[in-house]
């Protein structure tokens, strides 16, 4: 599970308002980096560890105000990479396996893309140092 310690921080170094759901722009902010970052960050996370993609609509008050999507890997784990993101009284609701059609994504492209280059760059680089004591 290196790639899962190691990924947490890769993503949250490499995501930026450039990298955000243009539907989420303006709620993005440098103390909530996880925020409009979901649906690429779950595309890439595929394409690194493969499995499932989950789809959640996202409730406040009752109301839905968006979707939210995470990862089920391949051995059944659920990893959400940007669950931090949500404010007080949002909630998760029917959350659905979701099957990416081969086009992916449609919507927000150029942040995958910006995403998942940043993401490969980062992992593919040398270790980082470890302080020794």
């Amino acid at each position: 599970m290196l790639i899962l310690e190691l990924l947490r921080p890769t993503l949250r170094a490499a995501w930026g308002p450039d990298t955000c759901d243009t539907a989420a722009r303006e709620e993005w902010r440098a103390d909530n980096p996880a925020r409009g970052q979901c649906g690429i960050t779950a595309l890439v996370v595929q394409d690194l560890l493969g499995g499932d993609l989950i789809l959640a609509e996202v409730h406040a008050d009752g109301v839905k105000v968006g979707h939210h999507y995470w990862n089920v890997l391949p051995g059944g784990t659920e990893i959400d990479f940007t669950s931090d993101q949500f404010h007080p009284g949002e909630v998760l609701v029917n959350p659905q396996v979701q099957h990416r059609p081969p086009d992916a994504p449609r919507r927000c492209r150029e942040q995958y893309e910006l995403l998942r280059h940043r993401v490969v760059t980062a992992l593919s680089g040398p270790p980082p140092a470890r302080d020794v004591m």
